[in-house]
């Protein structure tokens, strides 16, 4: 009982996080694209997207917590930038693992749908916004980049929604669902041609066949 409520509390402290994977990789997506980069995933999301293509790191519970000046360490180990992502990191309290990051000399990034307040302190903030549960007004002020998968016609119009509430200095841009790459990329390309302040994000980690 006394462990458990130890672990509690250091989970609420962000001192310990259901770690799902973490792997040194090439970046595939957005701004940083091409970038050597550290991936932390986090385990835990209600966010619910059915074309998610990471769903076991849905439950948390499956993901051992674990320390986080273990997980700086074999970040900072082999690189010197490192990207928290999920699952939906935000669901945690983030300013303990970015401190370390940062005293480690990483910089921070993260990849979020922003359902959550924001907490940490992070370089770039890569916003990506889900309908079943909304960004928060922090999370639109926070971002960096508004990065928005585009799975059928109607998601252009919630790319103009969330692009009308994130800060002006944002960079847009629009991403098809892989498995729609075929019908929707002819659609964004054409998109992007009439509403030039999108650009379009592939996920080049996937022609490249790395994690």
């Amino acid at each position: 009982m006394i462990q458990e409520k130890q672990e509690s509390t250091a989970l609420e402290q962000g001192k310990v996080l259901p770690l799902m994977e973490q792997f040194y990789t090439i970046q595939g997506e957005g701004f940083y694209s091409g970038s050597a980069a550290y991936f932390i995933r986090l385990g835990g999301c209600d966010v619910g997207c059915h074309w998610c293509d990471v769903k076991e790191s849905w439950d948390a519970e499956l993901h051992p917590l674990t320390v986080v000046e273990d997980i700086v360490a074999s970040a900072s180990a082999v690189a010197n930038l490192a990207v928290i992502t999920g699952g939906e990191p935000l669901m945690y309290n983030l300013d303990y693992l970015t401190k370390k990051l940062k005293e480690a000399g990483l910089k921070t990034n993260i990849e979020t749908s922003g359902a959550y307040e924001m907490s940490g302190d992070f370089d770039w903030v890569c916003l990506s916004p889900k309908k079943a549960k909304l960004p928060t007004a922090s999370a639109f002020q926070a971002a960096n980049e508004l990065k928005v998968i585009i799975y059928n016609k109607h998601d252009f119009i919630f790319a103009e929604e969330q692009a009308a509430q994130v800060n002006k200095g944002a960079l847009l841009l629009l991403q098809t669902e892989w498995g729609k790459r075929t019908e929707m990329m002819p659609m964004i390309i054409e998109y992007v041609k009439q509403n030039p302040k999108w650009k379009i994000s592939l996920q080049t980690h996937k022609y490249l066949d790395i994690p």
